[in-house]
């Protein structure tokens, strides 16, 4: 099948001969006619005689040649003569080297210029020559029964893309796509820190708007309008008071004190009040509280308050000095910031260690407590003892227990008959409470500002009864007298009382506001609710007064009508 390569084919046949002119791309020889001179003396001509190589491409030397092997595989034809094979790879394992011309052989052609010793020598890859006018052997007439060429990996070159080129800008890519996500993450931190500092800041505001609403503090919430003398915020905060009189059951007297809880704003208070704080009595006449207390009792002193300060008392609690002294040894003794020294009522002789001393944190027992309660100096008002008496319910707030059930048992401890309508676990849960509110810092004592004659103030008391009691004028009833205050601003001390014996008979409740430290011209009767306009102009017909005098504003916290009498006021008109 190969014989078209052969460089005897055609030799025979008369045909030119073929001369070898190179190597195709499958490492096979490559020939080419010879013309006829080159073809006569092929014979003669031996082009592969180098070292001693006796080779003879047509076949026609006397001596044996190496059988041809085109495809380098080491195999010769079985009917040659035993003689070096031409190997033009160099894959020949030579078992019988030697120098040409000895011993009948000669040395493999090796065209690479590589000696065939033992052993298959690695191929060398080079450029052969290639005749594009010579086509290669198609498949279908290669010779099946040769060999198939043997191709190793040392053969070809294997070409790898650089990639350089790609890694940078793969670099490049994920240097993009960071920074492009680090800038959105920054922007998401930003959006988030502004959307809850805004929620912050919004909850905030609104907890503080809803505190001031919940205190009453908001402007223009607090008052419900000029010239109507309630505070609508105040009003409608809902507080729990407990009217308390303290009997000196020794020396004789009576302290009294309000104890307040404002479960809305979480507030407690004890409110003293001053012995001469003046009171109407049922029948309408004038009393002072100490005398109601002691004439009127509980339940009168009670309704005299109510109508005075405007407040809804639930209940009185009378504690006789022997009963404090007990409550205070009960709660395991007090501490007070003492303003005086207190002699031992006790003590035989002048001189001696006083019971109490003054100064801070001074640990009071039951006998100390009561002394200092009840205790007023040569020359002091009335108003040192009722604040020393503050001082110790104070400390006794702080040192009674916060559980309703253990504070019900204290006060059932004290032995004491508790006045209706208060029961013993009403004023157990009561006092509670305000022990919450007092070791929590939420308890405070305030005096009611009452002037010598008893009466009080509109500028002075309001920050008390307003504030603090929420007390208004209330609403009486169809058939309850209407409350006057009375200021006296004519410049006759005498014109108050003839104006009292006036409404009393008029079938009014007179409230004494007091005297003005000015003479006025002209007198006033205010009212602030329009349903009261009427009640007012019947006062001023009462007392003589025009009916030009009557006019809408503020009144008393006290009263439904105030009147202010000026120097045109005829008492006897």
């Amino acid at each position: 099948m190969n014989d078209r390569y052969d460089a005897g084919y055609g030799a025979d046949g008369g045909g030119a001969p073929y001369e070898l002119v190179g190597y195709d791309e499958y490492g096979r020889p490559v020939y080419r006619q010879a013309t006829d001179q080159q073809g006569r003396q092929a014979q003669q001509y031996d082009g592969y005689q180098q070292q001693g190589y006796g080779y003879d491409p047509y076949h026609t030397g006397g001596h044996q040649q190496p059988s041809y092997d085109p495809y380098g595989t080491g195999t010769t034809a079985p009917q040659q003569p035993q003689a070096p094979s031409y190997d033009p790879y160099g894959t020949q394992q030579g078992g019988q080297g030697g120098q040409g011309g000895q011993g009948g052989q000669s040395t493999p052609y090796d065209p690479y210029g590589q000696t065939a010793h033992t052993g298959q020598q690695p191929r060398v890859t080079e450029q052969t020559a290639h005749i594009p006018q010579q086509p290669g052997p198609a498949d279908d007439e290669q010779d099946t029964a040769g060999p198939a060429p043997d191709y190793r990996t040392e053969q070809f070159a294997f070409v790898e893309e650089p990639d350089g080129d790609s890694e940078d800008v793969i670099d490049w890519m994920k240097f993009t796509e960071n920074r492009t996500e680090r800038r959105e993450e920054a922007k998401r931190r930003a959006r988030s820190r502004i959307i809850a500092l805004v929620v912050v800041f919004a909850l905030v505001a609104a907890g503080g708007v809803g505190y001031l609403w919940y205190a009453g503090k908001l402007p223009g919430l607090s008052d419900s309008g000029p010239g109507t003398g309630t505070t609508t915020a105040a009003g409608a905060q809902k507080r729990d008071v407990i009217v308390v009189h303290l009997h000196d059951t020794t020396d004789g007297g009576t302290a009294t004190a309000l104890l307040v809880d404002n479960t809305t704003t979480e507030q407690g208070t004890t409110v003293l009040l001053p012995n001469s704080l003046t009171l109407t009595a049922d029948d309408g006449t004038t009393t002072t509280l100490a005398k109601s207390v002691e004439d009127d009792g509980s339940e009168g002193t009670r309704a005299a308050l109510d109508t005075v300060l405007g407040t809804d008392i639930e209940g009185t609690w009378r504690l006789d000095t022997p009963f404090l002294l007990t409550l205070v040894d009960l709660v395991g003794n007090i501490e007070v910031d003492t303003d005086t020294d207190v002699p031992d009522p006790d003590a035989g002789k002048k001189g001696e260690a006083p019971l109490v001393k003054k100064g801070k944190n001074q640990t009071l027992s039951g006998k100390m407590a009561v002394a200092y309660a009840t205790h007023r100096g040569s020359g002091e008002s009335q108003n040192a003892q009722l604040e020393r008496f503050g001082q110790v319910l104070h400390g006794v707030l702080r040192k009674m227990t916060s559980d309703p059930d253990a504070a019900t048992t204290t006060v059932q401890t004290l032995g004491q008959i508790i006045e209706p309508p208060l029961t013993d676990k009403d004023l157990g849960s009561f006092l509670a409470r305000l022990s919450d509110r007092a070791k929590g810092g939420d308890h405070k004592s305030a005096l009611l500002p009452v002037q010598d004659d008893g009466t009080l103030t509109a500028e002075a008391s309001d920050s008390v009864v307003k504030d603090v009691l929420g007390g208004t004028a209330k609403s009486p009833d169809e058939d309850a007298a209407v409350s006057v205050s009375v200021r006296n601003a004519t410049g006759t001390k005498d014109n108050t009382e003839k104006a009292r014996v006036v409404l009393l008979n008029g079938g009014f409740t007179f409230r004494d506001a007091g005297t003005a430290g000015t003479a006025e011209t002209t007198s006033k009767v205010v009212y602030a609710d329009a349903a009261e306009k009427e009640n007012a102009t019947e006062v001023a017909k009462t007392l003589g007064l025009p009916a030009g005098s009557v006019t809408k504003g503020e009144v008393s916290a006290n009263a439904r009508v105030s009147v202010v009498l000026g120097q045109d006021y005829d008492p006897g008109s």
